[in-house]
Order: C-alpha cells, then structure tokens, then sequence
C-alpha cells in the first residue's frame, strides 16, 4: 500500500462514479479502466479534487459536490436564439448536441432546447450546470507526478 496521500503534485489512479440526484450514472469508470490524473491539471473541476484531498490508496467516499464546485448553476445568459438559417443542412431538434463556433475560435457545445419556424434556441450551460452531483470513488494508487 502506498502511504502517500492525495494532494498537490501528486498522480492519482482512481475509479469513479459521478450520479445525479435521482441516482442516475452519468460518468463512471467502473466498467473501465480507471482514471489517473495529477492533483491540479485541470481534469477534475476544483470542486472534485477538494474533497479528496488527503485520501490514500484502497480508500473509497461518497461526497455531495453542488454546482458551485460543479459545473456551475444554470446561467439564462447562455440560452441564445439563433435563427434557423443559421442551420443549413441539419434539421435542428430538441436535444441534439452540437458544437458551434465561439469568438475566440474555439468550438462550444451547445444543447437545442426549441425549434421555432424562424429561430432555435441554444442553450450553451454545461448539460450538468445547476445540478447537485454525487461522487464516489475508490483510490487505487497515489504516488508522486513524475515531471517532465
């Protein structure tokens, strides 16, 4: 068993659960391989990493993360109207996922929450945002990041 115990500059080998309130899986590892991550590279949100800070491997926990460690609450901001000509070979429908371009160049997921005759609305919040998740998880190792 490693002694080492999560923290800054440390490699994380981990399963994970991630559920929402009603018990539903949204992400796990458990039918995978594991997840190995660094303390602080920005896989985890913040709001992740915190609670398991000082965990150790053959270690498991459950904790509650709200949206504010999450993914944020839902912003009515980032529900854009955009007109259907804006969608040229693709029939727009009610919960498909796309990704439109953003100012900066990149690109931005974006959900389609309704389909007008002349406009569709988007919603760009994260598909979790506002959503108050359950994160389980079993520390497998915990050793220190080999750096380059």
């Amino acid at each position: 068993m490693s002694e080492f115990r999560i923290d800054e500059g440390m490699e994380v080998t981990l399963h994970f659960t991630l559920k929402l309130e009603d018990g539903t899986v949204v992400d796990s590892t458990r039918d995978k391989v594991p997840a190995t991550f660094q303390v602080g590279d920005g896989n985890l949100p913040p709001g992740f990493e915190y609670p398991l800070k000082g965990m150790t491997g053959g270690e498991s926990g459950s904790f509650e993360i709200t949206p504010e460690h999450g993914f944020g609450q839902h912003n009515p901001q980032n529900v854009q109207m955009l007109s259907r000509d804006d969608f040229e070979d693709i029939e727009p429908e009610v919960g498909t996922v796309m990704s439109f371009a953003d100012p900066a160049g990149g690109e931005l997921p974006g959900v389609i929450t309704a389909v007008g005759e002349r406009q569709v609305e988007v919603d760009f919040n994260h598909p979790l945002a506002g959503r108050t998740l359950t994160f389980e998880v079993e520390v497998i190792d915990v050793r220190p990041a080999q750096t380059h």
